[in-house]
C-alpha cells in the first residue's frame, strides 16, 4: 500500500520528528517530505499527520519500518 520511502517518513513521524529532521535523516528536501506524506495521506484516505499516523498503526504499516533506522535502509 505504502512505499518503502513513505513508510519510513511515517515511522519518523510518529516519533515526532519535524519535516526538516525527516529530511536530513532520510537525506531528501524537505519537499519531498512533504510530497511522500501528502502521498501517504491520499492513499490512507486521512487529511492529518496524527490520522495518518493512527491509520498506518491500525494497519500495522508502521513495523515495516521500524524494523531497521530509516537513516540505514535504502
Amino acid at each position: 500500500m505504502l512505499t518503502a520511502r513513505e513508510t519510513d517518513v511515517l515511522v519518523l513521524l510518529s516519533r515526532g520528528c519535524t519535516y526538516g529532521v525527516i529530511g536530513h535523516r532520510l537525506g531528501i528536501s524537505v519537499h519531498t517530505v512533504t510530497t511522500h506524506i501528502k502521498n501517504a495521506y491520499r492513499k490512507l484516505a486521512v487529511h492529518t499527520a496524527a490520522a495518518a499516523v493512527t491509520r498506518a498503526a491500525e494497519l500495522n504499516l508502521l513495523l515495516a519500518g521500524a524494523a531497521a533506522p530509516p537513516e540505514t535502509r535504502r
